[in-house]
């Protein structure tokens, strides 16, 4: 299972073939950088906007065979030819960075929905690409599961994405079930703090289960690495659920005992 990651991001796995682990690690290194831009130090948000602008431009140098002189596209030169990878998903994954520095409200599921398109969802076609298994049907499932990680991460880092000013649930989602921003600062857990965590979870839940035939589907390694993915990604809801929605307190953290259960659940998928 994924030991580093950016988001849901595998790049150390004994699962991962070895051929492909200069790759991956190339695409993580892109990722992981722009990523940072976008989050830490103390830069201000246009200077952090003006950086990614850079990443495109680097970006789109490198597609065209140009040398940059940057050592992370340089790097990813070589995958992008080897691989013949496109580099949309590249630049979809900066558009989701850019929106992290600008938006940190969003109205509705489907505007969320559409962050999850450009953060998550380009790390499963690049996958998928560079095992050569990138058909529309396959990419449709990829699309759900990676969504539905993204999710998962949100419910689980509630208090997290707070403390960096963002909250991810659906402004809509609180109003109905009641839960003001000023009981997520509190870490308030309360009736209906619970039913809208559990709504949220079970949304989560759905969309990982219909999808998850795409484990099975896949042949060989890929295929067991993504069945201890969406294993891994449902028992974090479980432990959620366990500790009775309270992620303020008890951020949910995978133990021996939950690998055990994953990888005995992997095998009966």
């Amino acid at each position: 299972m994924p030991v580093e990651h950016y988001e849901n991001f595998p790049v150390a796995s004994f699962l991962l073939p070895r051929r492909l682990v200069p790759a991956v690690e190339a695409i993580y290194a892109f990722a992981r950088s722009a990523d940072d831009i976008a989050d830490e130090g103390d830069a201000s948000p246009p200077e952090r906007l003006a950086e990614l602008e850079r990443y495109g431009v680097l970006l789109d140098q490198t597609g065209r065979h140009e040398p940059t002189g940057h050592p992370i596209f340089d790097r990813l030169a070589g995958v992008l030819t080897q691989y013949a990878l496109p580099l949309q998903p590249f630049h979809d994954l900066l558009s989701a960075f850019r929106q992290d520095v600008v938006t940190t409200r969003y109205t509705d599921f489907a505007t969320l929905l559409d962050y999850c398109a450009h953060s998550a969802n380009p790390v499963g076609h690049l996958m998928l690409l560079l095992y050569g298994a990138a058909d529309l049907r396959n990419l449709h499932d990829s699309d759900a599961i990676c969504s539905a990680l993204q999710l998962i991460n949100f419910w689980q880092d509630v208090a997290i994405d707070w403390d960096k000013g963002r909250v991810y649930i659906p402004q809509d989602d609180l109003a109905r079930f009641g839960v003001t921003e000023a009981q997520i600062a509190r870490g308030e857990v309360d009736d209906a703090w619970r039913a809208l965590m559990r709504f949220e979870l079970q949304r989560a839940r759905e969309m990982m289960l219909t999808a998850a035939p795409l484990a099975k589907r896949l042949p060989g390694r890929i295929g067991w690495e993504l069945r201890l993915v969406v294993q891994g990604g449902l028992r974090i809801l479980e432990r959620i659920e366990r500790a009775d929605y309270d992620v303020f307190r008890h951020r949910p953290a995978l133990g021996t005992r939950d690998w055990l259960a994953m990888a005995g659940r992997a095998l009966r998928m």
